[in-house]
């Protein structure tokens, strides 16, 4: 009996384990945070890589190889109150590159209005159906979070078939709907506050004006980089070819947070590809892209 007793234990252990379907790997800065025990920190560490490894997210089954690959630096800025911090909060995510070793980032990006209140003591709880909790300020952490690992399960899904995100970017539109609130100090998650934070990155994935956005995405992954080791010609070809596309959606939003967040992931490989591509046929797509990623202008210009 003890026997059985114990191989059924080890069955629900790996299964639990296997279950789990992101694999993050949260590290927190507090350099700059004066006259507060490091301990809190760690705790802080040690409770958000609980939170989110420990947290069934999607309702597939994922082997251990199969789990989706983040990372989140929560640099700390200041303490502002009892228990109370800002920060600035470093996402990344990447997906593997079929029959390659490559793995192609989704999302790079920083998000700097990051406020929370955090006791070492406490348990972070996070609830679709709650997402204001009963504190505001221990629940915009967890908030904040979730809505990134949504909307990187969003993307990921995405970039497997057209429009398999869409559950997932609807949990993240939820979030922001549902938002914690307390005065004006719970800043990122408003239309009023400014045209790029939380709020208007969902709003534009999910918005028809950028209907033709999520469709491109779908093929520079699937079509493009899955296909490179097979026929790189071709492969080029449905990532270029995409390139107006965006122009035409950047011409008629110009400034959105989508396209800022995209280039910031995507940058270098556009650059990989125009630089496997004839001379003679970049220009085209240099100058288009130099327009829509003003940060990187010089070094598309650079590969003429």
């Amino acid at each position: 009996m003890r026997r059985l007793f114990s191989l059924v234990l080890l069955l629900i252990i790996s299964f639990r384990l296997s279950a789990q379907d992101v694999s993050a790997n949260v590290d927190v800065m507090f350099d700059r945070v004066q006259n507060v025990d490091p301990k809190v920190f760690q705790a802080l560490k040690k409770s958000l890589n609980e939170f989110i490894n420990n947290r069934k997210w999607t309702n597939d089954n994922y082997k251990s190889t199969e789990k989706i690959e983040c990372s989140f630096l929560l640099n700390l800025t200041q303490k502002t109150g009892e228990n109370i911090y800002t920060a600035t909060l470093n996402i990344q995510a990447s997906r593997p590159v079929f029959n390659s070793g490559y793995n192609t980032p989704l999302v790079n990006y920083i998000d700097r209005d990051i406020i929370f209140r955090f006791d070492e003591s406490q348990t972070l709880q996070y609830d679709d159906n709650r997402v204001a909790g009963s504190d505001a300020m221990v629940s915009n952490l967890t908030a904040t979070f979730a809505y990134y690992i949504n909307i990187i399960l969003g993307l990921d899904y995405d970039s497997f078939a057209p429009k398999g995100g869409d559950e997932y970017f609807r949990k993240a539109q939820n979030i922001v709907n549902n938002a914690p609130e307390e005065g004006k100090s719970i800043k990122g998650w408003k239309a009023s506050e400014g045209n790029r934070n939380r709020y208007w990155l969902i709003d534009q994935i999910l918005n028809p004006r950028f209907d033709k956005f999520r469709p491109y995405w779908y093929t520079y992954h699937r079509k493009g980089l899955d296909l490179m080791s097979q026929k790189p010609e071709e492969a080029r070809k449905n990532i270029l070819d995409g390139i107006p596309v965006l122009t035409k959606i950047n011409n008629e939003n110009p400034t959105s947070i989508l396209f800022q967040f995209f280039f910031n992931a995507k940058a270098n490989e556009f650059i990989n590809t125009l630089m496997q591509t004839p001379a003679a046929d970049r220009k085209d797509y240099i100058d288009q892209l130099s327009k829509m990623d003003v940060p990187n202008t010089a070094r598309y210009r650079g590969i003429k």
